[in-house]
């Protein structure tokens, strides 16, 4: 959420920051809404100021035993009016907050203005892609050609956009969620959490997928939210609280299974394991002062590219324009791994800075040695999405028997097993 003191001050870069972002400007329908706000609460503290005169009046007047009614009838209207100011307060409070709560955040100056992802801008292209002597087969053919991949089955259970992994690549899932989470702990620095897998409103809303992103998650009958990513949990657990600027920063790592209801992917990668409704990442969270945010998101983009590089598959790093960044982020890094039987490079990782933007809606702040008060920076990035690590490693490591050779990292934690193949694993 922005500060409305910022918006107050400054419209007119409001509205040019919309503008880039593919929306209205809206900064005149603010400062109104605000303004009358602002004019009623004014009217509600003078009712309230004149009403305790009066119950202090009414007090001298009984002890003096003087005539009451005049301060009474008066003091009924006030009570009447203040009822009328309170509701009008809190009509107008929710509606600004409902426009601010729909405003996305503002870009930082060096992203690249466009309407999508065309105007995307590469800032590195790391690794060159395999090459092969023969066609080379998409993830789900070489899945399914080896029984470990079972899309027909997962329909069955749970409908469309949906896999049963099976044998030896649903042990590579457990490999990688492994030797990710140890990469990030012991190379990194990040600590470890089990976050739960469900949320409240407040959570969801503290990150920013509420109100505006609601059709894209699942909630349950009793109105906890299926969370999108560990994103959510993670950078919740500073909600509501003042954390000790020596503290800082604060660097989670978790694993979770993620649900999305891909509400605007119809028709949209429908074979395979690149858009699924439920699907395993392993998620990065920072929270750091101010002046940090831009060099944490730097760092933390380079660790997501270290399982890229320790992998040894090619990929590349987009800054991600302002039609094309999320809601909550004021700069983004998409990192993009090669699909060999698309021909192209494909998201696996997106990291994040969002600024002040997530902790102004969570009450997320920081306090220095000083007593000085300030809302914390948060950034969040995957490290990477698992279900598409899959999907890399299956295509980039294909051989042309059907068999797949498992990458040198994952080895010790695959129990040994150098290559898969639907003769078994060796």
């Amino acid at each position: 959420m922005l500060d409305i003191k910022w918006i107050r001050e400054f419209p007119q870069k409001l509205d040019e920051a919309l503008l880039k972002r593919n929306a209205s400007p809206i900064s005149a329908k603010i400062i109104e809404i605000d303004s009358q706000r602002r004019e009623t609460m004014s009217k509600l503290q003078q009712l309230q100021s004149r009403r305790n005169e009066l119950a202090s009046l009414i007090g001298r007047a009984k002890q003096n035993k003087e005539n009451t009614s005049i301060y009474e009838n008066e003091a009924l209207q006030i009570k009447q009016d203040i009822a009328f100011f309170e509701q009008e307060t809190e009509k107008l409070s929710s509606k600004l907050n409902e426009i601010l709560s729909n405003i996305p955040n503002i870009p930082l100056d060096d992203v690249p203005v466009g309407k999508d992802e065309t105007f995307n801008k590469r800032i590195r292209t790391v690794g060159e892609p395999p090459k092969f002597d023969f066609k080379p087969k998409a993830h789900y053919e070489i899945g399914e050609a080896l029984g470990m991949m079972d899309f027909q089955n997962a329909s069955k259970l749970s409908g469309s956009r949906f896999v049963v992994l099976r044998g030896a690549i649903a042990k590579i899932e457990r490999a990688l969620k492994a030797f990710m989470l140890d990469n990030h702990t012991q190379k990194f620095g990040y600590e470890e959490i089990v976050p739960p897998f469900l949320v409240n409103k407040e959570c969801m809303y503290g990150t920013g997928q509420l109100p505006k992103f609601s059709e894209d998650s699942f909630v349950t009958t009793d109105g906890r939210w299926l969370i999108p990513t560990a994103e959510v949990p993670l950078t919740n657990i500073v909600r509501d609280s003042i954390i000790n600027a020596n503290d800082l920063p604060i660097r989670m790592t978790a694993y979770s299974a993620c649900f999305r209801s891909e509400a605007g992917a119809a028709g949209r990668d429908t074979h395979g394991m690149i858009r699924n409704h439920q699907f395993s990442k392993v998620e990065l969270v920072s929270i750091v002062r101010p002046e940090d945010g831009e060099q944490e998101l730097e760092r933390m983009t380079s660790v997501a590219e270290n399982i890229l590089q320790s992998l040894g598959l090619a990929y590349r790093v987009m800054l991600l324009s302002t039609g094309d960044m999320g809601f909550s982020s004021r700069k983004t890094y998409d990192i993009e791994v090669w699909i060999p039987s698309e021909n192209t490079y494909r998201e696996i990782s997106s990291c994040s800075l969002c600024g002040d933007f997530q902790a102004r809606r969570m009450g997320a702040r920081y306090k220095d040695n000083y007593g000085n008060k300030g809302f914390v920076y948060t950034l969040n990035g995957s490290g990477l999405a698992i279900g598409r690590t899959i999907v890399a490693i299956l295509e980039n490591y294909q051989q042309i028997d059907g068999s797949v050779k498992i990458p040198e990292v994952l080895i010790p934690y695959m129990g040994g097993i150098k290559e898969i193949s639907k003769n078994g694993s060796k």
